[in-house]
C-alpha cells in the first residue's frame, strides 16, 4: 500500500466511525428511561463516541508510538461498544434490526482497528 493509499485508507476509516458514532447517538434517544436502560445508555454513548474521538488524536499523533498508543485506545473503546450492544440484544432492551446492524458494524469496525493496529 502506497503512502497516499494508506492516508487515503485512514480518512475513509475516519468518515466511517464518525458515521458510527453519529448512529450511537441515534440509538441513545431510542433506549428506555428506566434504570438498566440508562446505564446501558450512559456507556454505549461514551464508548461509541470515544472511538472517533481516540481515532482522531491518532490520526493527529506526532509519531508512530503516539498513534499505536491512540489507535489502542480506539479498539479498547471499540471493543467496549460491541460488549455494550450485545448486552442490549442479550437483554432484549431493543431487538431491532437497527441495533443488530448497529452491532455487526461494531465487530467489523473493531476488526479493521485491531488490524490497523497489528500491522504496525
Amino acid at each position: 500500500m502506497s503512502n497516499q493509499e494508506w492516508i487515503n485508507y485512514k480518512i475513509e476509516i475516519r468518515d466511517r466511525l464518525r458515521a458510527f458514532s453519529l448512529e450511537i447517538l441515534s440509538l441513545s434517544e431510542m433506549l428506555p428511561e428506566k434504570t438498566r436502560g440508562k446505564v446501558l445508555n450512559y456507556q454505549l454513548t461514551k464508548s461509541g463516541t470515544s472511538m472517533y474521538a481516540n481515532y482522531r488524536a491518532a490520526l493527529r499523533s506526532r509519531s508512530k508510538a503516539e498513534f499505536f498508543s491512540k489507535l489502542t485506545i480506539a479498539v479498547e473503546e471499540a471493543d467496549e461498544t460491541e460488549m455494550w450492544l450485545d448486552l442490549i440484544i442479550a437483554s432484549e432492551i431493543l431487538t431491532t434490526d437497527y441495533v443488530k446492524s448497529l452491532h455487526a458494524e461494531s465487530e467489523e469496525l473493531l476488526k479493521i482497528l485491531a488490524a490497523m493496529r497489528k500491522k504496525l
